[in-house]
This record gives C-alpha cells, structure tokens and sequence, in this order.
C-alpha cells in the first residue's frame, strides 16, 4: 500500500503518514500481546503486601547487616519466590535490588558532607570493594563517586 499510493503532494503526505502510524499501530499491539502472555498475573493477597512491607522494613533497618533472602523470607513468613515476586510486583524492584539503592542512596549523602574518602563509604555501606562500588554508584546516578564530589554544593543535589 505505502508503494502504491493513489494520491499527489500533501494528500499522499497524509495518507503515508496515516500508513506509518499505522503500521508503529500494529506493531505496538504485538509487544503489548507478546508481553501479556509471557508474565504470568499474581495476585497478591493483603496478607502478602503486609508481609512484603515488613520485608522492606527489615532491609530498611539492617542495612549494614542484612538477612540473606532466604531468611528474610522465613521471616515474614513467606517462601523465597513469593518474596522475590511480590517484592517485585509491590516495588517494582528485588529485595536486593532495594538493598543496593538504599545502599547507594546512603553512600551519596555520606559522600556530600566530605568528610569520608570513596574507600571508607564503600565500606561503611557494605561494599568490600571501592570498585564494585563506584561500578554500582555510576550505575545507579550516572556519574563516579569522584566526579560526584566535584559537583558543587550550592543545593541540594538531585542526580
């Protein structure tokens, strides 16, 4: 149809344009199908999103010491993929994946009084390695830990 177009000057304009949209249409409509039936639908129960948040609420306060998932999941009384799942569905995150960026998040605002070197922040968040955290830092807010404390502090930052 795009080869064979009847019209002439705006009109076939339009009318090619209409083809286009429909075609980024169709193939819209094909992801949205293939990503329906690929992610089963989990329902999660009151009872679940409670003990989910607990979860969080343990990883939230242990943070320089946290459960492994396993037994954070025997703690709130749910078995691992549940956890994992509903962690997921409820945060759009993993429990680890939260650990890592509030981690991280903590890392930053130690890093802005300039009182601690990269090492020592590493360390104090949980990183036994200043690389893996600077890997993991730029990762999360786009820039090194070295360029990170070169940004002037005339406000709060908002990376």
């Amino acid at each position: 149809q795009l080869l064979d177009c009847p019209y002439q000057a705006f009109t076939k304009q339009l009318y090619l344009e209409s083809k286009c949209l429909e075609l980024i249409a169709l193939r819209l409509e094909q992801l949205a199908e293939v990503e329906n039936s690929s992610v089963p639908s989990h329902h999660l129960q009151a009872d679940d999103i409670e003990r989910i948040h607990d979860a969080k609420a343990i990883l939230s306060e242990q943070l320089d010491n946290p459960p492994s998932v396993p037994e954070l999941a025997r703690q709130v009384g749910l078995n691992h993929d549940a956890l994992q799942q509903g962690f997921h569905q409820v945060f759009d995150t993993t429990p680890l994946g939260y650990l890592r960026d509030q981690r991280l998040e903590r890392g930053r605002g130690l890093l802005e009084p300039r009182q601690m070197n990269i090492q020592e922040v590493a360390t104090t968040v949980g990183y036994a390695s200043q690389s893996r955290f600077c890997h993991a830092f730029k990762r999360k807010f786009g820039v090194t830990p070295r360029s990170y404390c070169k940004i002037p502090q005339i406000e709060p930052r908002h990376v």
